[in-house]
């Protein structure tokens, strides 16, 4: 398998044409009015797992696979909402204002939620519209499949009612989204990557300050390669908001002590090492991987400005060895993984998103992916009992009108 065809496994050329999704459209809703096509990308993160609501620095990119919609403006106040990848569902009918998620399909949530965030922030739409979806992101990879819809509605919505938000104003309402309607409590980085996404760059964000620089990816010679375990997860059913609660828990006892910091990232390695005794074995464990994460991200940029990819390779292998041991997060598929990659000539790899299942990365070299492909899938699937799907990951620009 070569090159093309990982990405063409992932990037459907035919079915993501402009002309195809409006006709698509038409079809479903019978609405003859103007529409208009926006595409919003996935995004994977390089390096910084669980510290964005910890107040850390992250290295995420948009990538050039995503969500593509087709919107119309209404002239009443119904809302009709479809997804190609959830036909079997079929329309989805809400009024404007309303905003129940009883005998919802669950995908709904992820655009009703932005109506929802709009809302609460005073923004009434002044009627309804139709939205026709559809993603050729794996859902539930760890990829933002559900950040990619919330950007793509929050950025369609101010686009066609000329709402005048900007851009951190829109990542800001899809965050709100996920956390007070979808109920997932994470951070600000998916929807900043998608956000801000730029070509072949990724994207140093403080999720504190929201202080952002792009980092030029110079991989000569190497790719960026996502391993799909295929084990689905939903992360409102998951560890996730646990490990949130662990984190607050283990700030406020820093705090209790006297420690000045408002983010369990503000602490540095030194002070965490005075600062052990405050916590039980778990906690303790919780603590080092956010503190310690932290600072590889700093160290990534570095080797990323000085072209050292082997130091980039070795805080990849570093960064998921503490995801598994010290936040366990990452679990039995992951873990075969990226020991396969390990094993398979990967100048490092870790575990990508939330965890609980989902992606990993891996660093490549472009001529020895295919042999890397046969490795891992060979591995995995004698361990696991099926296979991973596997994608190259082009750095992107962000969510954007196509026309």
């Amino acid at each position: 398998m070569n090159l093309e065809t990982l990405k063409k496994d992932f990037f459907d050329v035919f079915t993501t044409k402009k002309s195809v999704l409006k006709n698509n459209f038409r079809r479903i809703f019978k609405n003859r009015d103007k529409s208009f096509v926006y595409f919003s990308p996935g995004r994977v993160n390089l390096i910084g797992e669980h510290i964005d609501y910890n107040g850390g620095k992250v290295m995420p990119l948009a990538i050039d696979s995503g969500t593509f919609g087709v919107i119309a403006k209404r002239s009443d106040q119904t809302i009709r909402l479809y997804s190609k990848n959830y036909a079997k569902e079929g329309v989805s009918l809400f009024e404007n204002g309303h905003f129940s998620k009883k005998d919802r399909p669950s995908w709904t949530a992820y655009v009703i939620g932005v109506v929802f965030a709009l809302s609460k922030r005073g923004i009434l739409l002044p009627n309804g519209f139709d939205l026709w979806l559809y993603g050729n992101l794996p859902s539930g990879a760890g990829l933002s499949s559900s950040a990619s819809v919330e950007m793509l509605t929050a950025f369609a919505l101010n686009d066609q009612f000329r709402l005048k938000l900007t851009m951190l104003d829109l990542v800001k309402i899809a965050r709100e989204a996920e956390n007070h309607y979808v109920g997932v409590q994470c951070g600000i980085m998916d929807q900043f990557a998608i956000g801000f996404g730029e070509k072949d760059k990724a994207i140093l964000l403080d999720t504190n300050t929201l202080e952002y620089e792009y980092v030029p990816l110079k991989l000569p010679e190497m790719k960026i390669v996502i391993i799909n375990s295929n084990k689905r997860r939903e992360l409102a059913e998951s560890k996730y908001n646990e490990r949130l609660d662990e984190c607050k828990l283990a700030l406020s006892l820093l705090q209790k002590e006297g420690v000045a910091i408002r983010n369990l990232c503000d602490l540095t390695p030194e002070d965490l090492s005075k600062n052990l005794h405050l916590f039980n074995t778990r906690l303790r464990k919780r603590v080092r991987h956010v503190v310690t994460e932290n600072d590889r991200v700093k160290k990534a940029v570095r080797a990323l400005s000085e072209g050292d990819l082997l130091t980039l390779g070795k805080l990849l292998n570093t960064s998921h060895v503490s995801l598994r041991d010290d936040y366990e997060v990452t679990g039995r598929e992951l873990d075969e993984i990226i020991l396969a990659a390990w094993a398979s000539g990967s100048h490092g790899a870790r575990m990508t998103g939330a965890g609980f299942g989902g992606c990993a990365i891996a660093l490549v070299k472009t001529l020895e992916i295919p042999a890397f492909r046969r490795r891992v899938l060979k591995h995995y699937k004698r361990i696991i009992g099926y296979t991973p799907s596997f994608y190259i990951a082009s750095p992107s620009g962000g969510v954007r009108l196509i026309g």
